[in-house]
C-alpha cells in the first residue's frame, strides 16, 4: 500500500472488522488521500486560469476580478474534496433488532441531503437531493455518516447515474444489510445554461439492492417515505 492508501491512525472498525481486514487499497469509500498542493504548483494553476479568464473576456485585474483565478481555484478544490475520502466516514454499530419479523423488513431512510456536484462533461454543476435507505442486518450506520458518504461521492467530477451506483454499493459493503435503497433527484446546468437549455426537467435516478430489488411492497414504502414528488420503479 502506498502512503496515501494507510487507514488513518486509530480508524474506526466496520463491523467489527479492523482496516486491514476490509481492505483500503480497494474500497474506495474507506480511502483517504489528501490533496497535497505545493505553493508552486498553486501559483503556476493561477496563472493558467488568468489566462483563461482573460481569454474568455474577463477584464484581469480590476478591484472585484484581480482575486478571481485564487478563488475560483479554492472554490474548485472545495467542490472536488470528495477525492480526498473521509476518515470519519466509517463507522458501523450493533444492529439495534431484538429479533422477529421487523430485523427483516423494517428500513431505516434518510433525507433529503442535498448534494452539489460537478458533470464531468462539461464541468458544470448538478444539484438536487439524495434519500437513502437500507434494511439493517447485523449493523448500522450513524445517520450522519450516510451525509458524508453522500458528500463522498458527490464532491466529485462525476455523473449522477455513477453517484447512485457509488452510494448503494458502498452500503451494500459497509454494512453487508438484507437491502439498500437510494434515489437522487437533480437539476443539471449543462442542460439549462448550453444545449437545449432546458429549464423545467429535473432527473430522478434509483437504484436498489437486495430485498427491494425483489420486493414491491418494501420499494413502495420507500418512495412514500421519501415524499410525494418521489417517482420510480416499484411506486404504484
Amino acid at each position: 500500500m502506498s502512503d496515501q492508501q494507510q487507514p488513518p491512525s486509530g480508524a474506526p472498525k466496520v463491523g467489527g472488522l479492523a482496516g486491514d481486514d476490509i481492505g483500503y487499497d480497494s474500497e474506495e469509500w474507506a480511502a483517504v488521500r489528501p490533496q497535497r498542493i505545493s505553493p508552486e504548483q498553486w501559483q503556476q494553476f493561477e496563472g493558467y486560469m488568468q489566462e483563461i479568464f482573460t481569454a474568455l473576456g474577463m477584464p484581469i485585474g480590476s478591484p472585484s476580478t484581480a482575486d478571481t483565478p485564487r478563488r475560483f481555484l479554492r472554490a474548485l478544490f472545495e467542490a472536488t474534496s470528495g477525492y480526498e475520502g473521509d476518515e470519519k466516514l466509517v463507522t458501523a454499530f450493533p444492529t439495534e433488532c431484538r429479533g422477529g419479523p421487523d430485523c427483516r423488513i423494517s428500513q431505516v431512510v434518510e433525507g433529503p441531503i442535498p448534494f452539489f456536484a460537478l458533470c464531468e462533461h462539461h464541468s458544470l454543476p448538478f444539484f438536487g437531493t439524495v434519500y437513502v435507505g437500507y434494511v439493517a442486518h447485523e449493523h448500522i450506520l450513524g445517520l450522519s455518516k450516510l451525509t458524508r458518504l453522500v458528500r463522498l461521492f458527490a464532491r466529485r467530477f462525476s455523473v449522477q447515474e455513477r453517484i447512485g451506483q457509488q452510494l448503494a454499493d458502498a452500503l451494500v459493503r459497509i454494512l453487508e444489510p438484507h437491502g439498500v435503497a437510494v434515489h437522487l433527484e437533480a437539476v443539471h446546468l449543462c442542460t439549462q445554461m448550453r444545449g437545449v437549455r432546458e429549464i423545467e426537467s429535473s432527473t430522478r435516478t434509483t437504484y436498489w439492492r437486495g430485498t427491494y430489488d425483489t420486493e414491491d411492497q418494501l420499494r413502495t414504502e420507500f418512495f412514500d417515505l421519501c415524499g410525494p414528488r418521489s417517482t420510480g420503479r416499484g411506486r404504484p
